[in-house]
């Protein structure tokens, strides 16, 4: 990388925070919000059009997240930065960290990345988003009661040519908390198929939730919201009705605003 393309890549804002209050029972997260990349890295040598797919970022979680952090008045973490040049919701070890192939993708910019690259992303996007959830969850706790933490990422409808039913699912480890009011709250609507687990495992070791909410033994949801139906302002509002008022009653349940630790399934032999 050049000066100049060094310079650019450092003057990149990786982080975005929206402010709320400190005591609002909740911080929201949004790991993979946008698709950008910073303009020392050009485009990774992927066509535009994959970066407006699900390999470059969750469709619609960063709507979401804003418009129910305005609702409920609570403060949010955001990456800016495309899950293409690193993916935050994954462990530094993670070898899924940095992707050469997603999704049938080829991401030539990634073709070469050796241990300095991958240390330098690691420092300038990667942490960054970590640190200000850390600061944030500091804050919080100085400042009240335990919040839940509550993490939103969106799913493609179809993958590999097969449908998927839901229209949203929960992913968590082993702490039911929240996520018990999460579903019952969901399923209680009528009309929606309802996930748990679905379409992945919620129990990946170093992922967000692991490392800001399990160890720290804060409760916690992950929500996977189908992307499709909140692809749109109409979308992001329906959805915003829908989980507003499960958050709320999560916000407010004695259990979910204290510490309590649950020894994560990844770590069980």
């Amino acid at each position: 990388m050049t000066e100049t393309a060094a310079v650019a890549v450092e003057a990149f804002q990786p982080t975005e925070y929206i402010e709320g209050n400190f005591d609002a029972g909740l911080l929201l997260l949004c790991d993979h919000a946008c698709n950008s990349v910073p303009p020392g890295y050009g485009d990774l040598g992927v066509p535009k059009e994959q970066f407006e797919r699900h390999i470059g970022y969750d469709i619609g979680a960063r709507a979401v997240t804003l418009e129910l952090a305005h609702r409920l008045r609570a403060p949010a973490c955001l990456s800016t930065f495309s899950r293409l040049l690193i993916d935050p919701n994954r462990g530094e070890d993670d070898p899924t960290l940095i992707m050469r192939l997603s999704d049938g993708a080829v991401v030539p910019g990634n073709a070469k990345v050796d241990e300095a690259e991958r240390a330098y992303r690691i420092e300038q996007f990667h942490k960054p988003y970590h640190d200000m959830v850390d600061r944030t969850l500091d804050a919080m706790l100085e400042k009240s009661e335990p919040p839940a933490v509550v993490s939103i990422h969106s799913f493609t409808p179809v993958w590999r040519g097969v449908p998927r039913p839901w229209h949203a699912t929960v992913l968590w480890d082993s702490d039911p908390r929240a996520v018990k009011p999460m579903l019952e709250g969901l399923r209680a609507q009528d009309g929606l198929v309802v996930g748990d687990n679905e379409p992945y495992d919620g129990a990946l070791k170093n992922d967000t939730m692991y490392r800001h909410a399990t160890r720290r033994g804060l409760s916690q949801v992950l929500l996977e919201l189908r992307q499709d139906l909140i692809a749109d302002e109409a979308g992001v509002l329906e959805w915003a009705d829908r989980l507003e008022p499960i958050l709320r009653d999560i916000a407010r349940r004695p259990d979910c605003r204290k510490v309590q630790h649950y020894k994560s399934r990844t770590e069980i032999d």
